[in-house]
């Protein structure tokens, strides 16, 4: 069974290479007006907002430890994948992104949210009587 996924391809936006994200590593891309971090997790890319939602500290800039981003400003830190927090000061999530890699390329729909998209996925998998 295949399954679809949903994107339009004019609405993607084209980051980076794929290569010039190191293994466990993070890049900073601005683009269109955005600061974003992409991170390669064993070749798994994630995207959330390079700034900290705590202060001005670059999260590309920060300690990678598993899925975890550690702010090097105020040693906050975040979940990569979920953009949850993990560790005070900060209190709000960071913003994530879907993430497409096509022809080695990274790519988001800045209108999608990685978690969004999750829960769009999942529904057609839930069996019936589910909420």
């Amino acid at each position: 069974m295949t399954e679809r996924i949903d994107f339009n391809i004019l609405n993607l936006l084209e980051l980076c290479p794929s290569s010039e994200v190191s293994s466990n590593g993070a890049l900073k891309v601005e683009k269109d007006g955005m600061s974003l971090a992409v991170f390669n997790l064993d070749g798994e890319f994630y995207v959330t907002d390079d700034l900290c939602t705590h202060g001005p500290g670059s999260l590309s800039e920060g300690y990678i430890e598993g899925d975890v981003i550690e702010c090097d400003f105020h040693n906050g830190a975040f979940n990569i994948r979920t953009g949850e927090v993990v560790t005070p000061p900060c209190m709000i999530p960071l913003r994530t992104y879907l993430v497409h890699t096509v022809d080695g390329k990274v790519y988001i729909d800045p209108s999608q949210s990685a978690l969004a998209s999750h829960a769009h996925q999942d529904c057609p998998m839930k069996k019936a009587g589910q909420e």
